[in-house]
């Protein structure tokens, strides 16, 4: 049997803590690999916002997946292409990484030009949709309707409340790479210094410290 890696992604944080979406990617890898004789060997679960975030950086779970693939010169497996990104960019820059990836739903068969072009059509999905949204914002400001928040001390709320849920998910991503390390005995030196190694960044794109290390330790209970 030929070895993989399962790379699972869900789109939000609470979608992440109640699992879903997670279970139905999980068993459409477990039926690929069986039908195709594959052996997962490794499963990544990554929480993430699907806005925004199309850079490795921003991605510490599959950066990690990634490396492990290339240790053990295997393939990142995914349920959906869209697990990856809809962004035609990202995926370029995932295809010059060198690791082989295969959806599941589009068969072993499917070469990286095909990749690339579903992906043009998911993003030119995801454009149009934008378009729409922004027109219809427009046709109902002309018809008098009041757009945004007039409530700004609850904006401010909002946008405190933002940046905690970020940095929690932002904790949530890192804690399954982090927490292990602690468990090792590893001191929070040692762990900086490991996530450094290993290319991980922090939130703010920067290198780590023991103090941010206990930071994450401390919100992952």
């Amino acid at each position: 049997m030929q070895p993989t890696i399962s790379y699972l992604r869900v789109s939000s944080a609470g979608h992440g803590k109640s699992g879903l979406g997670i279970e139905a990617q999980r068993a459409a890898v477990a039926r690929f690999a069986d039908a195709q004789d594959f052996e997962v060997v490794a499963e990544y679960v990554e929480v993430e916002t699907g806005k925004g975030v199309d850079a490795l950086e921003h991605r510490p779970i599959l950066k990690a997946a990634l490396a492990d693939a290339r240790r053990l010169k295997c393939a990142v497996v995914v349920a959906k292409l869209d697990r990856l990104s809809r962004d035609v960019a990202f995926i370029s820059g995932l295809m010059s990484t060198r690791v082989p990836f295969i959806v599941a739903d589009l068969g072993p068969s499917a070469d990286p030009f095909l990749l690339h072009l579903y992906a043009a059509l998911a993003e030119k999905e995801r454009a149009l949709i934008s378009t729409r949204t922004t027109a219809a914002l427009a046709a109902a400001k002309a018809r008098g309707v009041r757009l945004g928040n007039p409530h700004i001390g609850a904006a401010q709320a909002k946008g405190t409340a933002s940046v905690k849920a970020e940095a929690d998910r932002f904790a949530a991503n890192v804690s399954p790479v982090i927490v292990p390390l602690r468990a090792q005995g590893l001191t929070l030196r040692a762990i900086a210094d490991a996530l450094n190694e290993r290319g991980i960044a922090t939130a703010r794109g920067g290198r780590w410290a023991a103090t941010q290390v206990a930071d994450i330790l401390r919100r992952a209970g």
